[in-house]
């Protein structure tokens, strides 16, 4: 998700980069919107509300004044994230057992859970509250979580762990070996079986580069199902991707019945980048998991600031084939710390999601609303309710 760290965008269907330099610019945004915006009556309006860049976790006064503005500003979906740099953001035993801390220590989540406080306040205010998964397999290089489990984690080809993301060295969970799996699935049951959460969100972290998966665990396991052949040095060959995305979504089986055993009506929700994007860079086959029955909900993050571009990704005919069985929402790039995206952007691609029928947005992120409330209560001066939702039944 965190997708202020990308400034080079790719567009895969055409197999061409696409350097983006400044990540707001866009051509001819005088292509003004309508003022008769067509407004849904159904409709998802969602907002991730993060502890980077931004202090709406950091407190209860602060939640109590988020939740409020939102709800007067008719948004009805609440994406807070709970896992993030190798932590957890509300008290977890789990955690506690794995890097020895059972919150991210930061002085405004201490003495307090902001999980349980974002619920109450959320509900109390009509909200839909979905927590976000979103650090997935990645954790910071120099994280507690990688330092004591080091044996955890992947590598490229070359031996180097290092996944340098802005300014930011990331590494990444194995999520072929038993325990990562099985930590994943932890710290899910955890959050379903202690909070009367209404879903759970995963997004582009839950998966793997692309070119990562050349530790010895993953080499002698792939050599363990090849009669001996280790694994292509290309990592982009195509039986070794759909080797290892084979193993992602055995992942996401195990985590979509962990969810279901504890608690039929949460909703399964994930927030992935388009397809192919999805697939080729990280490994993560969310259409075939649609397709089987184990996703919910579907967000797309198309942080575009290329009306073009943008519109390319909304025209893909998955979209449509999905939207048909599950709500199908957009991901909106509000805006980074200090850079707001302008609003007459944000006004056009909600419209052009509503123009294809879509079933609604999210954006990223809170802070980057900034002040101004007249803009967003413009896009949604009537409150709406949430697309219908029902309970997958995998094949």
């Amino acid at each position: 998700m965190r997708l202020k760290h990308f400034w080079l965008l790719i567009l895969l269907g055409f197999g061409v980069a696409i350097a983006l330099l400044d990540p707001f610019y866009h051509p001819a945004i005088a292509q003004s919107v309508s003022e008769n915006i067509p407004v849904p009556r159904t409709e998802l309006r969602g907002v991730w509300l993060t502890n980077v860049d931004s202090d709406v976790l950091f407190s209860r006064d602060n939640l109590d004044k988020a939740t409020r503005r939102l709800r007067r500003l008719n948004f009805n979906t609440l994406y807070p994230t709970i896992w993030n740099e190798g932590y957890t953001l509300y008290p977890s035993l789990v955690a506690e057992e794995i890097v020895g801390q059972k919150v991210l220590p930061e002085p405004g989540l201490q003495n307090r859970d902001m999980l349980a406080e974002i619920l109450e306040l959320g509900h109390d205010q009509g909200f839909t509250v979905i927590p976000w998964f979103e650090f997935g397999l990645m954790a910071p290089a120099d994280s507690e979580l990688a330092r004591r489990h080091s044996d955890w984690l992947t590598q490229r080809r070359d031996g180097t762990q290092i996944d340098q993301q802005g300014i930011h060295p990331r590494v990444w969970l194995n999520p072929l070996r038993p325990e990562v799996q099985q930590l994943i699935v932890d710290l899910i049951s955890e959050v379903v079986a202690n909070y009367p959460i209404d879903g759970i969100q995963l997004d582009d972290h839950f998966g793997l580069p692309v070119d990562f998966g050349y530790d010895d665990y993953t080499i002698q396991l792939y050599q363990q199902e090849h009669q001996g052949q280790s694994p292509p040095d290309n990592s982009l060959d195509p039986e070794w991707v759909r080797w290892r995305a084979s193993y992602m979504t055995r992942l996401m089986v195990k985590v979509f019945f962990a969810i279901k055993n504890q608690n039929q009506d949460c909703i399964v929700s994930l927030a992935p980048n388009p397809r192919l994007f999805s697939y080729l860079r990280y490994l993560q086959d969310w259409f075939s998991w649609e397709r089987l029955g184990f996703v919910e909900e579907l967000i797309i993050q198309v942080y575009r600031s290329n009306i073009e571009l943008f519109q390319f990704e909304l025209n893909r005919p998955e979209l449509q084939l999905v939207r048909g069985r599950i709500p199908v929402g957009i991901g909106i790039l509000t805006g980074l710390k200090n850079r707001p995206v302008e609003m007459p952007l944000i006004q056009q691609q909600v419209q052009m999601v509503r123009d294809r029928q879509l079933d609604g947005v999210a954006f990223f992120f809170y802070e980057s609303l900034g002040d101004r409330d007249d803009d967003f209560q413009f896009l949604f001066p009537t409150s709406a309710d949430r697309p219908y939702f029902q309970k997958a039944n995998p094949s």
